[in-house]
């Protein structure tokens, strides 16, 4: 039953991890986030309990040492962020996060990347990974602060002033490309035959147009046909 709702929550988990991806409001991606988080907790409490189930049907080694449970590591994928002139904010929902020690707490950066790293919040490790930002950060002057329940990351731009669309460059591709393909073809009305720039107009509408569109061109097409034949019978 245990491994069936493992493999139950995974799932959960792994299609959550897509909407997250899908998502642009902060509110959406907030909620998304949290409902993941409580996916993963109940995913860590059941191996916890088949762990210890397993190990009270095993033989202790004798041993004087204190056992030590094994700390889980949590990847992040949710966040919100904002800017200002000077500093790109991310903001991380962590519960109790304010109650760590600051050396606990900490981001690795460079110039086009960040790493959040949370060590031992309720025995977990939490890890939030942000490659190829779409603009370089100024990694000497950007800092974080540890809040209630959550974790503000200011990063610096290297170029104040400079608004950013997106927060990587991924993202920004992701939406170019998308753009691109719902915009139509736009036909060519500089060829030299108007009649064929007018089949060229009328084969974009055709395959762009909806069903009441294509039956309207299709009849006035069917219609224009059998003038002309009429025309040359006479």
């Amino acid at each position: 039953m245990s491994e069936a709702r493992m493999k139950e929550l995974r799932s959960d988990v792994d299609e959550l991890n897509e909407l997250l991806k899908l998502a642009k409001r902060k509110r959406a991606q907030d909620l998304i986030s949290l409902e993941m988080r409580k996916l993963e907790t109940e995913l860590i409490k059941i191996k916890e309990t088949l762990a210890k189930s397993a190990q009270a049907e095993a033989t202790p080694a004798p041993s004087t040492a204190p056992a030590q449970s094994k700390r889980y590591q949590i990847k992040l994928n949710g966040y919100g962020w904002d800017q200002s002139d000077k500093f790109i904010k991310i903001f991380v929902t962590l519960k109790d996060v304010q109650s760590l020690p600051k050396e606990q707490v900490f981001c690795k950066l460079t110039d086009k990347s960040m790493e959040l790293h949370v060590k031992d919040l309720d025995n977990k490790d939490y890890l939030l990974v942000i490659n190829k930002l779409l603009d370089a950060i100024n990694v000497e002057e950007s800092y974080w602060k540890q809040k209630t329940d959550m974790v503000v990351i200011f990063l610096a731009k290297s170029h104040p002033n400079v608004k950013w669309s997106h927060m990587t460059e991924l993202e920004k591709k992701t939406e170019d490309q998308r753009n691109s393909k719902m915009k139509p073809p736009t036909p060519d009305m500089d060829k030299s035959d108007p009649q064929e720039s007018i089949m060229s107009l009328m084969k974009n509408m055709y395959e762009t147009g909806d069903d009441d569109m294509k039956r309207m061109i299709s009849k006035a097409w069917y219609e224009g046909q059998h003038k002309k034949k009429d025309t040359l019978d006479l």
